[in-house]
């Protein structure tokens, strides 16, 4: 059996109209203070193709439509539903309110690995912070848990779109893991 990469039109890709349209997987992600506009159209793209629900941005995260963000998001920030809010904690507040799990992605104490997400933990905002301070102690604490990504080299840190996109993908594998087979 022989590879062939699939060309553009053999991927069967949604369109922005059919991909707002679609069923999501019960993942928010909450940005705050992400410095780097580079990075936040990383974690868009990143969200597209995990298919999220939503993306908050929250303190001096930038938002759509800046060229910076459009550069590494090519598109997703027109497909991703997403919204601007400046203060997170009322954002956490308000999702804990409405029974979602909130988990930092944070080296922390007490904090689970990221793999140890189960179907108790959705639906699910995973909160991501500034790429040097991590997440403000404060919005820390109003998290349910800490979840990290294991680390073996001598850096104890991945950039944050990069640890963004390993999370999503790995959160969304949990969920789909233990959802019904269907047809």
């Amino acid at each position: 059996m022989g590879l062939r990469k699939l060309q553009g039109d053999e991927m069967g890709r949604l369109g922005v109209e059919e991909y707002a349209r679609a069923g999501k997987h019960p993942v928010t992600l909450l940005l705050h203070n992400i410095r780097s506009m580079y990075n936040v159209g990383s974690i868009f793209r990143s969200a597209d193709g995990a298919g999220i629900e939503k993306i908050i941005l929250t303190g001096y995260t930038a938002t759509p439509p800046r060229k910076e963000i459009d550069k590494t998001a090519l598109g997703a920030q027109d497909s991703v539903e997403w919204e601007y809010r400046r203060h997170p904690a009322e954002v956490l507040v308000s999702l804990k309110a409405a029974g979602i799990t909130v988990c930092g992605l944070e080296i922390a104490e007490n904090s689970r690995k990221y793999t140890d997400i189960g179907p108790a933990d959705f639906p699910l905002c995973l909160v991501l912070g500034n790429e040097v301070d991590g997440i403000d102690d404060d919005i820390l604490a109003l998290c349910d848990h800490a979840i990290e990504i294991p680390q073996y080299g001598t850096k104890h840190s991945l950039n944050v779109s990069v640890a963004a996109g390993i999370a999503l993908f790995e959160l969304v594998r949990a969920f789909r893991e233990f959802q019904p087979a269907t047809g």
